[in-house]
């Protein structure tokens, strides 16, 4: 099983940028796909990116795109978020997730597909 730690949340002001980070630990994650998901204040986690460990199939939900990008960083062997024009309705706890995959190239986006899960990290938008 996989073993996930998220970083890099905080406060930031509408407009402004932000980067999470996940760093997964125990296992191949070449045989992996790696999601983001969120939960704010009174609602349901919802599917906010993913991608498989090779970066060459990703998914977004539509709420995001254009504005977060997830990409792997290969010197920290991390699966990041880069949140740009953060809105306050983006203010939630993020969520690393991972579930193993093999070859398909179809990305899951329902979170009952991950089995592992970071801690969260909480990211604030607000002025």
């Amino acid at each position: 099983q996989v073993q996930l730690v998220e970083s890099g949340g905080g406060l930031v002001q509408p407009g402004m940028s932000l980067r999470l980070s996940c760093t997964p630990s125990g296992g191949h994650f070449s045989m992996y796909t790696f999601g983001w998901f969120r939960q704010a204040p009174g609602k349901e986690r919802e599917f906010v990116a993913a991608s498989r460990w090779s970066g060459d199939y990703k998914e977004y939900a539509d709420s995001v795109k254009g504005r977060f990008t997830i990409s792997r960083d290969n010197a920290k062997r991390t699966m990041d978020l880069q949140m740009n024009s953060l809105k306050p309705e983006d203010t939630a706890v993020y969520y690393c997730a991972a579930r193993r995959s093999g070859f398909s190239t179809t990305i899951a986006t329902s979170e009952r597909a991950y089995g592992s899960w970071g801690q969260g990290t909480q990211v604030t938008v607000s002025s």
